[in-house]
């Protein structure tokens, strides 16, 4: 599924379509927090309580590869030495140089199959920062945030788009002397919830400390987290949630199909440098390089 040989993708393609049928029976869930939070930890520790309740567990990463070295730090393995061990865990880290959008759309090619391998429960963790939010949010039907014991979002670092996408906060590393500090940032952020409009799911976002290495609050948090799926399955909102990510994978793909096609386009190839080079002095809108550039290649498309 990951290589970029025409060839292979095909196959990879047509892997993927006999597996359909077999897939979406899992919980997919996605987990983001600040630097330094400890994710990879509390996917540990999440992980290993599931497969103790004979849960099969994948473990995706959306990490943009390093746009220089076309490389990305596979790191996840050795961070979850327990869980890479365990029979019932799978842990894939993203090994595609290429954009943020390529990237998540080969997470969500492996999320399908693991599905269909039969995982049901699979944890996706964002190992960039800024747009990775969105695109986990898209591929996930539970959206957890964790965050440091801390006084405040001005202290987190949080925008507050990416709580408002949250529909479970965890206050982690809740253990020792932080907890006076991790109870008063529970109820801040349990405070602060409340000036929020009410999401579309019904759902009302609880918040929770735990401590990865403490290996404590994970049974709340999956309590939650069943809770949010028997409700949004009942209300109607799980699949109208699901109908309208497929949607926007289908849109992603068209888009990211097109930019290749654009680029591999034997006249758009020879131009695109010298229209870029005229953006660049200013001697036209980047509006009217896009013109150009579009007035080259639609014709030819028969469009």
């Amino acid at each position: 599924m990951e290589s970029q040989k025409p060839s292979d993708q095909e196959k990879g393609q047509a892997i993927l379509n006999a597996c359909l049928p077999f897939t979406g029976a899992s919980i997919r869930v996605g987990i983001t927090g600040t630097p330094g939070v400890g994710k990879s930890s509390f996917i540990e520790a999440l992980g290993c309580y599931l497969t103790a309740q004979d849960h099969k567990v994948a473990v995706l990463a959306i990490d943009p590869s390093s746009p220089l070295s076309k490389g990305s730090i596979l790191g996840d393995k050795t961070r979850m030495e327990r869980l890479s061990r365990d029979p019932l865990a799978f842990i894939r880290p993203s090994p595609t140089a290429g954009s943020l959008g390529g990237v998540a759309q080969k997470t969500r090619e492996t999320m399908l199959l693991c599905e269909a391998a039969g995982y049901d429960v699979v944890l996706l963790e964002t190992v960039g920062v800024g747009q990775s939010e969105v695109a986990v949010h898209a591929l996930s039907d539970f959206f957890l945030l964790l965050l440091l014991p801390g006084a405040g979002d001005e202290l987190q670092g949080i925008k507050r788009g990416i709580v408002e996408m949250a529909d479970l906060i965890a206050v982690n590393k809740s253990e020792g002397d932080r907890m006076p500090l991790a109870k008063r940032t529970k109820q801040a952020y349990r405070n602060a919830l409340h000036l929020f409009p009410p999401k579309p799911s019904a759902w009302t976002p609880p918040v929770e400390l735990c401590s990865a290495i403490q290996e404590t609050g994970m049974d709340t948090i999956w309590k939650h987290i069943q809770q949010h799926q028997a409700s949004t399955q009942s209300n109607g909102y799980w699949t109208k949630n699901r109908a309208e990510q497929v949607k926007y994978w289908f849109r992603e793909s068209l888009q990211q199909g097109l930019w290749a096609s654009l680029q591999n386009h034997p006249v758009i190839k020879e131009m695109l440098p010298q229209i870029e080079v005229a953006v660049l002095r200013e001697e036209m809108t980047p509006f009217k390089g896009a013109q150009e550039i579009l007035a080259l290649f639609l014709p030819k498309s028969g469009i």
